[in-house]
């Protein structure tokens, strides 16, 4: 065995040139791929692996003001994180104190409920209102961060005036204890609201502010009304509650478009499992020119999946292959993990579910608490859907190799709903984050044996005669079951037969 030194000092200029023609075919051969990839992706493969799996390491992207990452430039326009108003959020005082008083956590955090507070002024409150001094109580209300003194202002308000309807709305949200009692001053808020806004209808001309009070008596009316078909439907009154949620589809004021009604009317359906009068509403707002929701796209997926889930066997399809109506129904699916990925979790009771918030984030983990709070029970009525939800589901990461950069059938995941999802879930809940796809081991091995022949050479460089010493042992103990094997061969096969093999 040669010293490693020897080696190096019988170095050549021609063997640099021949390792400088390896190294420019090698990075010619990386030129070809990457062409073909972005011919085929649109995007660079490099650039990618270093902004999923290298960036993250060093320590990520640019920080926006607001804290979040600023997501990478695509060919999708990336749209803002917007935070909606949960349409199924729950009662402060009959629901979320309740379970305060149990665990002693605060289900909501501050910044939810100043969004809320931020929604009541802005529907509940109008220009018309000043000199009143109830409504101005009521203004500074929502505000207050302390319940009792909220409670205090509304009833304060209520003893200067009567009909002051915003001011029942939060002793019903915040004083009621019970869903009865909830509804029971919703009971008197509707009376006040019905007389607010007939009064205020007849004068609405007259004016910018007047037309400014009735929009606002507008809001109040439509608010309490789906507040009180929500009661309805906790207390089991179905029939009652589909029929307000009906009628409150067909109202058209601007406060509508943040209710969504629509979600609630779904909800309690399928807790009758009306399941045709079901499809027949989905298929009026699951339009493609409509904002999707977790509520629609789980919804869709679950009345298409309740068609072949009882018979489905993972054994059998594997066998012989999908039906169409399997297959539309595992597409569905698929689309639903898609928009929210995290919902599976909790419809497969993965992960433990929370109260909701008061205000959620399209595809992000507070949008899937409150579909998965209200629907894990409808997915358990049909018999077999969570066998296919958990066969299927995780299939869909398979399909989407970058999420994060390249959709397929919505835009590409926004990577801002982590930092507003933690803002809007207690501290005691874990955020669900996106599932990212794992390096491929291609990019693993070639990184790992990159890092060693480099530390390798690092080592040759800076102890030669140590490094030659242990190739040399190395190339010893590599040779031994060689020369094993050639002495058994010699023992077994004619002298003559083993001079033919060499020469050939």
């Amino acid at each position: 065995m040669w010293d490693s030194s020897v080696f190096l000092s019988t170095l050549t200029p021609k063997f640099y040139v021949a390792l400088t023609g390896t190294s420019s075919l090698i990075s010619g051969l990386i030129l070809i791929f990457e062409w073909w990839y972005f011919r085929k992706y649109g995007t660079s493969f490099i650039e990618q692996v270093s902004i999923n799996h290298i960036s993250p390491w060093i320590g990520g992207g640019e920080t926006s003001a607001e804290g979040s990452t600023s997501p990478t430039p695509t060919t999708q326009s990336m749209p803002e994180c917007k935070v909606w108003r949960n349409p199924l959020n729950l009662l402060r005082g009959a629901e979320y104190q309740r379970f305060y008083w149990a665990t002693q956590k605060e289900p909501l955090t501050f910044y939810d409920m100043n969004l809320s507070a931020q929604d009541h002024q802005t529907f509940f409150t109008c220009e018309g209102d000043a000199g009143k001094a109830e409504y101005e109580i009521m203004q500074t209300a929502w505000r207050e961060r302390n319940p009792m003194v909220r409670i205090k202002a509304a009833n304060n308000a209520i003893e200067i005036n009567p009909d002051c309807a915003p001011a029942y709305i939060l002793l019903a949200e915040e004083e009621a204890t019970t869903i009865v009692e909830a509804e029971r001053i919703l009971r008197t808020a509707l009376k006040v609201a019905e007389g607010n806004y007939k009064k205020s209808q007849a004068v609405q001309h007259q004016g910018p502010i007047m037309e400014g009070i009735f929009r606002r008596d507008t809001n109040v009316l439509i608010y309490i009304k789906r507040r009180l078909a929500m009661c309805a439907r906790k207390l089991g009154k179905l029939k009652e509650a589909v029929k307000m949620f009906r009628d409150l589809t067909k109202e058209i004021p601007p406060i509508m478009n943040v209710l969504n009604i629509h979600e609630n009317l779904l909800e309690a359906l399928l807790e009758m499992q009306a399941y045709a009068d079901c499809q027949a509403v989905l298929a009026k707002y699951d339009d493609i020119s409509l904002p999707k929701s977790a509520t629609i796209c789980y919804t869709a997926a679950l009345l298409k999946a309740r068609v072949v889930a009882e018979k489905f066997s993972p054994d059998i399809a594997s066998k012989r292959g999908l039906t169409p109506a399997e297959m539309s129904a595992v597409e569905a699916i698929h689309r639903a993990v898609e928009f929210n990925p995290h919902v599976p979790k909790y419809l497969l009771e993965m992960k433990q579910l929370i109260l909701p918030p008061e205000h959620i984030l399209k595809r992000g983990d507070s949008e899937a608490l409150a579909y998965a709070f209200f629907h894990l029970q409808h997915w358990k009525n049909v018999e077999g859907v969570l066998n296919l939800l958990h066969c299927t589901w995780e299939g869909t990461f398979r399909m989407l190799p970058y999420p994060l950069e390249r959709g397929h059938l919505f835009y590409p995941y926004p990577t801002c709903t982590e930092c507003a999802d933690r803002e809007l879930l207690p501290t005691f809940h874990e955020v669900s984050v996106y599932p990212k796809k794992e390096l491929p081991f291609f990019i693993l091995f070639t990184a790992g044996l990159c890092s060693i022949t480099a530390l390798l050479a690092l080592l040759t460089h800076q102890y030669p005669e140590s490094m030659g010493i242990f190739a040399s042992t190395t190339l010893n103990w590599f040779s031994l079951p060689f020369h094993f094997v050639k002495e058994r061969i010699e023992t077994i096969w004619p002298c003559n037969l083993l001079q033919h093999l060499s020469r050939i």
